[in-house]
């Protein structure tokens, strides 16, 4: 009985033992068979979904409630011209007017008429005309400009409320998330396109934006000012450019977001300029290369160069050599995080910097400080105070230094400019960054202004800007 009993035993595991290789080698899915696969299938009934629902991707909701918010703007502008043969061979020195018109898209941002849009799509209008996506059509004025980050703020008076759009929180937008692109291309009212956000923090190099939203949706000429806008049809970003060599859409567009808008739009409500704080530092995003030169082991974050003086980081404690990896909870790997971040705050707004020094991980706070107790920008013109060298170099105890240069009429005489000291603004002593802000902060887009400079060779000269 044993005996029968150990050799049924043997019989049940070789009988297991030849199922299971059949399965494992010559099953429908199995290493001979022909379905074999070395990648993981889904399941059949896979759909595209939006987040979790398993709603198949529709975009007809966010795509409706859009383009009744995105409008249609029209600048008209004028420049006077003249005729050189004319004055060449008859001495005749008449001028004429001669009008130019560029479109673009804007955005309603409330029931009684606030629309925001790019400073370039209304830069240098005398007029500015509003079509509705229902084809009304108003007379807009302009409330405010940021050149610096291309947003412009216009009103119009309607004779009704408005579908106006509203603004969802850009930090917690997600690389891969579906966004719709709605505005105005080649004057074709009301159009959307899809895509998805490609990065974020997008740094182009260019003056003053360093923080788009980069995404793949269609963006053309006229788009500029229209919305960029998530599945729900909430304001994320404002259309602002595109990256190509022949002026059409080739791959990627980018978008100023929507929090940094917003603060902006504020502003200008409210104090009618923007109020920018900054945080105070120089350096660059670390990687493995710029980790192995600065001979530390971190390589995500960014490394602080330089503490600019009297100001909100220098006042805290930053130093030099710090590892700056988070502001309140927003992690940082760039300057354009960081930039992307300050632009939503204002002067004397405190942050919680969480760095790295010599290994060790802190929180420091730091309260923001006004950007004209440091820079200011004015037509084109970056300026600075001027540091102990600055007066050892041109014998003077007070003066703005013109850091920098962005005014294409200023162009051919940057080189002399650039580094020079402006020591009066229309006759008023030019002591610091704060005066010279105050004086010129009050001028209107058509006022312009006399200053006296020493230039980089020594030379003293008056300007009119």
């Amino acid at each position: 009985m044993k005996r029968f009993s150990s050799l049924f035993l043997v019989s049940m595991l070789s009988g297991a033992m030849t199922l299971g290789a059949y399965k494992l080698l010559f099953d429908e899915n199995g290493y001979f068979s022909d379905n074999k696969s070395v990648v993981t299938l889904a399941p059949t009934n896979y759909q595209r979904t939006v987040g979790m629902s398993a709603e198949p991707l529709d975009f007809t909701e966010a795509a409706d409630k859009a383009v009744h918010t995105v409008v249609h703007v029209k600048n008209v502008s004028y420049r006077t011209v003249s005729n050189p043969i004319m004055e060449f061979f008859y001495g005749y020195k008449g001028q004429q007017q001669q009008e130019q018109v560029g479109t673009g898209s804007g955005v309603i941002i409330s029931e009684d008429g606030y629309i925001v849009t790019n400073n370039h799509v209304v830069k240098d209008a005398s007029e500015i005309e509003i079509t509705l996506n229902d084809k009304k059509v108003y007379k807009a004025t302009l409330v405010g400009t940021d050149s610096k980050m291309d947003i412009a703020l216009l009103k119009i008076d309607a004779d009704e409320k408005l579908s106006y759009t509203t603004f969802a929180d850009s930090d917690n937008i997600k690389v891969g998330e579906w966004v719709l692109a709605v505005g105005n291309p080649y004057n074709l009212t009301s159009t959307v396109t899809a895509g998805i956000i490609s990065a974020k923090a997008r740094n182009l190099d260019t003056k003053g934006i360093q923080s788009f939203i980069q995404t793949d949706a269609a963006v053309n000429p006229g788009n500029s000012g229209g919305a960029l806008v998530n599945t729900r049809g909430e304001l994320i970003g404002i259309n602002t450019m595109i990256s190509s060599m022949t002026g059409s859409y080739v791959g990627y567009s980018f978008a100023v977001p929507s929090n940094i808008t917003r603060k902006i739009v504020q502003d200008l409500m409210e104090f009618g300029n923007v109020q920018r704080g900054i945080l105070g530092i120089e350096g660059g995003e670390l990687n493995n290369n710029a980790s192995k030169e600065l001979g530390i082991n971190q390589t995500e974050g960014f490394y602080v160069a330089k503490v600019t003086k009297n100001s909100g980081a220098d006042k805290a404690g930053i130093t030099k050599g710090d590892i700056v990896i988070k502001l309140d909870n927003q992690n940082i790997s760039s300057y354009a995080d960081i930039n992307g971040y300050i632009n939503t705050k204002r002067p004397n707004d405190k942050v919680q910097v969480t760095l790295i020094r010599k290994d060790r991980s802190m929180v420091i706070p730091v309260t923001l400080t006004k950007n004209e107790f440091v820079s200011f920008e004015y037509n084109g013109l970056q300026l600075q105070n001027i540091d102990a060298s600055d007066k050892k170099k041109f014998h003077i105890d007070f003066g703005v230094k013109i850091n920098d240069i962005d005014n294409e009429k200023l162009n051919g005489y940057a080189r002399d400019l650039t580094g020079g000291i402006i020591l009066s603004v229309d006759n008023n002593q030019a002591t610091d960054i704060e005066t010279v802000s105050r004086i010129l902060s009050t001028k209107q887009s058509n006022e312009s202004a006399q200053i006296e400079m020493i230039t980089v060779k020594g030379q003293v000269i008056r300007l009119i800007l």
